[in-house]
């Protein structure tokens, strides 16, 4: 479904991504995980049109994303992007209304059709109840149900999105993943906590300093020496005992 090649940024000089290459396929969830700093968040943005690459493609269906119509991209493909207070103030319904504009034309009002999607995304992302608040008064985990549902009102095939847990406690964390799952919409996500990654994603993608340094099944990315080498920690992995995934606990010796 998304495929891209050779995709590097730099600034001033300084290499943000190199050479990355990567491919998410129809009905997985992919995992992009790494240390702050190591350009994740900037690989993401090449990937959902907010950033031209200097170097390489990304393809949608075959198509050259940067080809693509932007109003056409966006009726294919979401984002939900790192939480932070709304821009100005609205309902979460009104929030929500916006993920409908890539299907409406110029000046065109809200239809019948908008109003019922609308709400059926409200209600798949158990947001119903907030439809008449300030998104002023929500909570982070109460707010980022509400954007998840804006994303969903543009019956997007791919969702992206960037650090979608990103302080909320762990029950939102793992409340807020388990919907992304359930959703049955192919994602890529860029994630912190790396037992999230491992209980939520199909594959993950480890980056290093700006590079795709691992991928595969959390069980083949997330071992202890990836983990060491990546992030400076040491770790043990075992099995999860409700789950069965990888389970990751970390530490720092006196000698690292």
């Amino acid at each position: 479904m998304l495929r891209a090649q050779g995709l590097s940024f730099a600034v001033g000089g300084k290499t943000i991504v190199r050479d990355a290459a990567l491919h998410v396929d129809a009905g997985e969830c992919v995992g992009l995980i790494g240390p702050n700093g190591c350009g994740k968040s900037t690989l993401l943005r090449m990937l959902y049109r907010l950033l031209p690459p200097q170097r390489g493609q990304v393809w949608f269906e075959a198509q050259d994303i940067w080809r693509m119509d932007a109003r056409a991209f966006a009726r294919q493909a979401a984002v939900l992007a790192q939480a932070s207070a709304p821009a100005f103030d609205s309902t979460a319904r009104e929030a929500v209304m916006l993920g409908r504009l890539p299907h409406q034309g110029r000046f065109a009002a809200d239809s019948a059709q908008d109003q019922r999607i609308v709400d059926e995304s409200l209600e798949r992302v158990g947001a119903a109840g907030l439809a008449g608040q300030s998104m002023a008064t929500l909570s982070g985990g109460e707010r980022q149900r509400v954007l998840l549902a804006r994303a969903l009102a543009q019956q997007p095939r791919l969702l992206f999105l960037d650090e979608p847990t990103n302080h909320l406690d762990v029950r939102y964390q793992l409340e807020l993943m388990r919907l992304v799952r359930s959703l049955g919409v192919t994602t890529l996500v860029v994630l912190h906590e790396l037992n999230i990654a491992a209980q939520f994603c199909d594959r993950l993608y480890l980056m290093q300093a700006g590079a795709l340094a691992a991928s595969g099944t959390p069980r083949e990315v997330l071992t202890p020496e990836a983990i060491h080498g990546v992030f400076g920690v040491r770790a043990a992995v075992d099995d999860h005992p409700a789950t069965g995934r990888p389970r990751i606990a970390y530490w720092i010796d006196h000698d690292d």
